[in-house]
């Protein structure tokens, strides 16, 4: 495939994350594995539940890489050099855009640093400049996982952007009927009803005059590290944490683990929709009730714990 130097021309970039997939495809660069959906409901949310055989691949994955002397330095990065066939566009004059090696949903995007930035500092204004620039190409969901606490398995900064719909039924979000409640207000503030720690903005004056698109969403997420006190002490390297982001909203969780029993919880677990790798995880999910799971791989909502918790961690 071409590997223009350029930014992507506006509208064009759906169109080049199809093709890309359908190259990586064919190359086998990608591992796009088929799961089966099922759906478990609690506290007025469908969860969608996947079962994901190939969480298996990417645990050995980054077993093996563990082993390798320097695990998970840079030089076993995947992103630095990144394989030619999973290229997608170039982003910006910072960011990289790179298709997910292991393919859970269709035309899942990496936005990617091209320099590298460690996965547990800040977002920057050019992440969130880079992050829009995609999103206004379609309607998706934007998410980081801030730290390996957080769900994230690679240590070069990246955030994803997946398409919506989540499930082939229900709402776009599983966790959309709380989102409904949020009110239309530009302030950070939490929502009715979430049992977890978190914070929530909406968005509806973020997108005005596209230049100043990431200055106000970056100003908004500082504002939400703030909000939960994930910067206490640390200007550079916040707390876990994931954040999601659509059009519309944003909403931000600190995390306390990354395991509920051997079940990864990602960003996209707040959203409404978990992966596991087998029918015994999933029993475990419908055993507990997913929005336990999430309670306890986060934190107790209006908990003053934030900074006193990674006082003591660091």
């Amino acid at each position: 495939m071409e590997r223009p130097d350029t930014e992507f021309a506006p509208g064009s970039l759906l169109d080049l994350l199809k093709n890309s997939t359908a190259h990586a495809r064919r190359r086998g660069a990608i591992h796009s594995i088929e799961t089966a959906q099922h759906f478990i409901e609690q506290d007025g949310v469908r969860f969608v539940i996947r079962t994901v055989s190939a969480l298996t691949q990417k645990d050995q994955a980054r077993r093996t890489q563990a082993g390798k002397p320097g695990g998970g330095a840079r030089t076993d990065n995947p992103f630095l050099p990144y394989d030619p066939d999973v290229f997608v566009a170039n982003i910006s004059p910072t960011h990289v855009g790179l298709l997910n090696k292991f393919n859970v949903m269709d035309n899942h995007l990496l936005i990617v640093t091209r320099a590298f930035e460690h996965q547990e500092t800040l977002l920057s204004r050019n992440d969130f400049g880079a992050l829009w620039s995609c999103m206004a190409e379609f309607d998706g969901l934007g998410f980081y996982n801030g730290g390996a606490a957080a769900g994230a398995s690679q240590p070069h900064k990246h955030l994803q952007v997946v398409p919506l719909p989540l499930a082939n039924e229900g709402p776009a979000i599983p966790m959309q009927p709380f989102l409904e409640t949020s009110g239309a207000t530009d302030r950070v503030h939490t929502l009715p009803g979430l049992s977890f720690a978190h914070a929530f903005t909406c968005l509806d004056e973020a997108f005005g005059a596209r230049p100043s698109v990431a200055e106000t969403l970056h100003r908004r997420y500082l504002d939400m590290l703030d909000h939960i006190a994930l910067t206490a002490g640390h200007k550079h390297k916040p707390a876990p944490h994931n954040l999601l982001a659509t059009r519309n909203w944003m909403l931000m969780v600190p995390r306390s683990q990354e395991f509920f029993g051997s079940v990864s919880i990602n960003a996209l677990g707040f959203a409404g929709s978990l992966f596991v790798r087998d029918a015994g995880q999933i029993d475990i999910i419908r055993r507990h009730g997913p929005m336990t799971v999430l309670r306890a791989v986060g934190y107790a909502a209006a908990s003053p714990f934030l900074a006193e918790d990674r006082s003591r961690r660091d």
